[in-house]
């Protein structure tokens, strides 16, 4: 059960239903993440905007996804874990890519060299090691990814604690636990 109620178009702040009507118009749809965002104009504006940016960046919407697998796995919230799944399968992850990326690996070496990247920038939080960036530049990555990737990280912990605060209620398919 949601401990924060999503707020419905017609109780939203003019701001905020105009940020609705702006996501309605990109996914047909406004999912409850964005709803219970939606009591604050500033807070969903800012993730939308982040959001935004970080599309037009260098990083493959495959990438993203596989970015976003992971934090979610790792901070254990099962609302991006069932969204990211499905648009993972939109961009073109299949299940099995969907699984490793929230296992922290891949099989091809590029892709497992930014998970694992991804990985020890949370577990450190950010405190990584020299050889750490290095190997994630001994893949081709440039510095200017690098940022990127910490961005998508960042927006990922947002939306990962957000919803486990929330506790938003999940309208994407669910995902079974790794564990299970």
């Amino acid at each position: 059960m949601s401990r924060i109620t999503p707020v419905t178009p017609e109780a939203a702040t003019e701001e905020s239903k105009e940020l609705f009507e702006q996501v309605h118009q990109k996914l047909g749809r406004v999912p409850n993440l964005m709803q219970t965002l939606g009591h604050s104009a500033a807070a969903l504006s800012g993730y939308l905007s982040l959001n935004d940016a970080l599309s037009q960046g260098s990083l493959s919407a495959k990438d993203r996804e596989r970015i976003a697998l992971a934090v979610a796995e790792y901070n254990g919230c099962g609302y991006c874990l069932a969204a990211h799944s499905a648009i993972g399968k939109m961009v073109g992850l299949n299940p099995n890519q969907i699984i490793e990326s929230r296992n922290g690996h891949a099989s091809d070496s590029k892709a497992d060299a930014l998970l694992r990247f991804a990985h020890r920038v949370l577990e450190s939080n950010g405190q990584i090691n020299d050889s750490d960036l290095e190997q994630f530049r001994a893949e081709g990555y440039s510095d200017g990814e690098v940022a990127e990737v910490i961005a998508h990280i960042s927006l990922s912990v947002l939306t990962n604690f957000f919803n486990n605060v929330a506790k938003t209620e999940i309208d994407f398919p669910k995902v079974d636990s790794l564990a299970a």
